[in-house]
This record gives C-alpha cells, sequence and structure tokens, in this order.
C-alpha cells in the first residue's frame, strides 16, 4: 500500500473519533442521540480529506502518519473544549479550518525547503520583531503576569507561537553553515569546547536577542522552548556533548540569577513548590490555579470520572480550555485517557526524529530535528507544569488547547515537517 492511501486510512479513525465524542456528549447533556454528531464527523472528515488531496497532489512521498496524527489530537481537542464552552468550540473548529488552509500554503510554498535557507536573517529578525511586539503600548496585553498576546483591532494572537518556527529555522540553517567550523577551530579548556567566536558569534546574537526579550515578555515556557531547542540543534549539528552540558549548566545559573530578581519567576516557583500553603493558595496569580489542577488528576484516578463529569462549575479549575485542559483530561479519562493522549504526542515526535534521520542534506536533518524538538518541549512544559514536574508556565497543548495562535503555528510546523520528510522519502 502506498503512503499516501495509508494516510488516507488512517484519517477514518480521527472522523470517528469526533463523531464518538460529540455524541457522547450530547448523551450526557440531552440524554438523547442526535444527527448533529454525525454531521460533525462527516465535515471533519471532508476538512481531512481536502488536507490529504493535497499532501497527495503535491507530497507524494511525505511521511503518512504525521498528518492524521495530528488530525487525531485536533479532533479530540475539539471534542473536550465543546465538552467546556460551546462558544468556544465553534472557534475552535473555524480557527482549525484557518489552520488546514495555512498548512496547505506552507506545503505549497516551501515544497523545497531549500527555499527558507535564503532569508534566514530575514526571518530571524521578524521572528524577534514579533517577540517586541506583546510590549509595544496600545496593541501589547499583560495576561497573569506575563506580556504574550498582541491586538491589532479585532485580531489577536500570540507571537511567541510563530517565532518559535522562525528561530529554529535560522537555527538550522546558520548552523548548517557553521557546523564544521564550531568543532575544527574549538579550544578545549577544561574538558569544554570552545567554539570560535568570530563563528559561533552571530548565532549567540540572534539566539541571546530572542531569550533576553522572551523573559523581558516574562514568557517564561517559551523561554525554555527556545533554550531546549537551541541545545538539541546545537547537538545535532556538532555531535558535541560538552556544549549541552554547559549549556545545562548557564540555564541553572540563569534560573537561580531570575528567581532572586524577578518577582513574576519567584511568585511561579513558590507556587510550584508549595501548592498547599494557605498564604499562597489564596493569592491572586498565587498556587490556586496549580493546587486544584492536582485535585483534579487525583479525582481522576486510573480510568477517570467519565466523559462528561470534569470539575469545571464555578471555576473549580480554572482556565479548563487552555493552560489546565490536561488536567481535565485526566479527570473525565484518567491515567490511561492521559497516557493515550501522550503516546499521540510521542508517535508524532518520533515520526519527526525518524524524519531527521533519513534526511539526504544537513540543513533538512537540523531543521527536522528542531522542530520535532521544539514540539517536544512544548508539550513537555505544560504536561510538566500542570503535573507539578517543573513550574507551571502559560503555554498551550499543541492541537488540543483553545487557541488560534496555537493552533495556526502547530500546522505551519506541521507543513514543514512534512516537507522536509517528502525530500527525504522521494527517489534518488
Amino acid at each position: 500500500m502506498s503512503a499516501r492511501n495509508r494516510e488516507l486510512l488512517a484519517l477514518i479513525p480521527a472522523s470517528l473519533l469526533v463523531t464518538a465524542g460529540f455524541t457522547a456528549v450530547f448523551v450526557q447533556r440531552h440524554d438523547l442521540l442526535s444527527n448533529a454528531s454525525l454531521t460533525v464527523g462527516a465535515v471533519f472528515l471532508g476538512l481531512c480529506l481536502a488536507a490529504h488531496f493535497v499532501i497527495r497532489a503535491t507530497l507524494p512521498y511525505a511521511d503518512p502518519y504525521l498528518f492524521p496524527l495530528a488530525a487525531l489530537l485536533a479532533c479530540f481537542g475539539l471534542v473536550m473544549i465543546y465538552r467546556i464552552d460551546q462558544d468556544l468550540a465553534r472557534e475552535q473548529a473555524q480557527w482549525f479550518v484557518v489552520g488546514l488552509l495555512l498548512f496547505a500554503g506552507t506545503i505549497i510554498a516551501f515544497r523545497d525547503p531549500a527555499v527558507l535557507e535564503r532569508y534566514r536573517y530575514v526571518i530571524a529578525a521578524a521572528s524577534i520583531a514579533l517577540l517586541i511586539l506583546p510590549r509595544v503600548p496600545g496593541i501589547g496585553a499583560q495576561v497573569n503576569g506575563a506580556y504574550l498576546g498582541v491586538k491589532l483591532g479585532p485580531i489577536s494572537f500570540q507571537p511567541a507561537e510563530f517565532a518559535k518556527i522562525g528561530i529554529v529555522v535560522f537555527l538550522a540553517s546558520y548552523l548548517r553553515d557553521t557546523r564544521q567550523v564550531l568543532v575544527q577551530g574549538a579550544r578545549r579548556v577544561m574538558g569544554v569546547t570552545i567554539p570560535p567566536l568570530k563563528h559561533f558569534g552571530p548565532l549567540l546574537v540572534v539566539w541571546g536577542l530572542a531569550m533576553i526579550l522572551l523573559v523581558f515578555i516574562r514568557d517564561l515556557g517559551s523561554s525554555l522552548m527556545f533554550f531546549g531547542a537551541f541545545l538539541a540543534l546545537l547537538y545535532v549539528a556538532t555531535s558535541r556533548l560538552s556544549f549541552v552540558i554547559a549549556g545545562l549548566l548557564l540555564f541553572a545559573v540563569g534560573a537561580w540569577f531570575f528567581t532572586g530578581t524577578v518577582g513574576h519567576v519567584q511568585d511561579r516557583i513558590d507556587a510550584w513548590l508549595h501548592p498547599f500553603d494557605p498564604s499562597l493558595y489564596d493569592k491572586i496569580g498565587g498556587s490556586y490555579q496549580i493546587a486544584q489542577s492536582v485535585f483534579a488528576q487525583a479525582d481522576g484516578g486510573a480510568l477517570g470520572k467519565g466523559f462528561g463529569q470534569a470539575l469545571l462549575a464555578n471555576n473549580i479549575l480554572p482556565a479548563p480550555q487552555t493552560d489546565m485542559i490536561y488536567a481535565v483530561i485526566v479527570n473525565e479519562l484518567g491515567l490511561a485517557g492521559a497516557c493515550g493522549v501522550l503516546v499521540t504526542y510521542l508517535l508524532i515526535v518520533e515520526r519527526g526524529f525518524k524524519t531527521a534521520m533519513i534526511a539526504r542534506d544537513s540543513f533538512s536533518k537540523l531543521l527536522a530535528s528542531g522542530l520535532a524538538a521544539v514540539f517536544a518541549l512544548q508539550v513537555f512544559v505544560i504536561v510538566g507544569g500542570v503535573t507539578r514536574v517543573i513550574p507551571l508556565t502559560g503555554v498551550t497543548l499543541p492541537f488540543i488547547s483553545y487557541g488560534g495562535s496555537s493552533i495556526l503555528a502547530n500546522f505551519v510546523l506541521l507543513g514543514l515537517l512534512l516537507v522536509v520528510s517528502n525530500k527525504a522519502r522521494a527517489p534518488r
């Protein structure tokens, strides 16, 4: 069976899941079956088929599992958001359609990923400009102590979602040209490889500006994603573990510094370490959100309370459609359902790294590695924050959480991965 036919068949379970999910919601709310669930499933399948035929026409050799896996997560997210708020689900469905259009535009415009290399400095400058926007008076907005959103008339979005892709493209392109000289011209000092500054300097300048701006807008979750993607790409490009170790040490020093000097960071650390402290639990911006998340997950147990039974009434679980949607999943579907979601994410990351392994040119290899790494880190940051592995930060769960910027940016990321995989799998 050809790759495209496998992709076509793999879309059927996603449409069945969205049909079954909406049926369960209707039964839970109205105690009756409705033809509306079949309509929703048919519409969802039709949209996915349209995207599939675009892939079939433009990327005949692309990975056959990446798009169905993303469609599975997106349909699951629609069901969960509809369960929480019908109006938000309608908006998310609209963003899903726009995301598919942007996805199709990405694979058509960048059918050859080498096109991105020619504009790496333009892409880097645009990414940094996007990170500046949330602090521009009049258009930037502060949410929970962080400057994340930008509002231009009726349009609002989170620039960091798109900036992460641009920074990965720049890092992959620059390291493709300099990876040899970073190692061959390096000096060893106390077992640590120090690359030549003339080659490493531009890389540090662009990456450093991005990190400083992320701290400036207080978007700690995106800062962690950018830093992790930078280390992952540096290791893939040079195969030097000493770079990663040095980077982790610098990250530890930076985390210690900002914890003691930035009040917003200190509040997040305190809420993470002491979520059940009464003085923090009742404090605005304190530990209430993370404490309620822990309660909801514990209440779910192994198999969950049942679909539609999550603790959402009277704001018992704050922001259930965005930051806390993973806690809703655990509460309703239990540890078993949550593991199913995480396995789906792991499969996407695995396909991304497999694409990097079989890529024939250095830029494609680095680009696929960086995109897979930043996707995996985004999942880790939000799931780790909700489960108290790390401090909670305001990033979204890809393809599941409510948010137009997130679903659009992740469809662009998915499109770039498919472009790279098509080039890697095409016959010589």
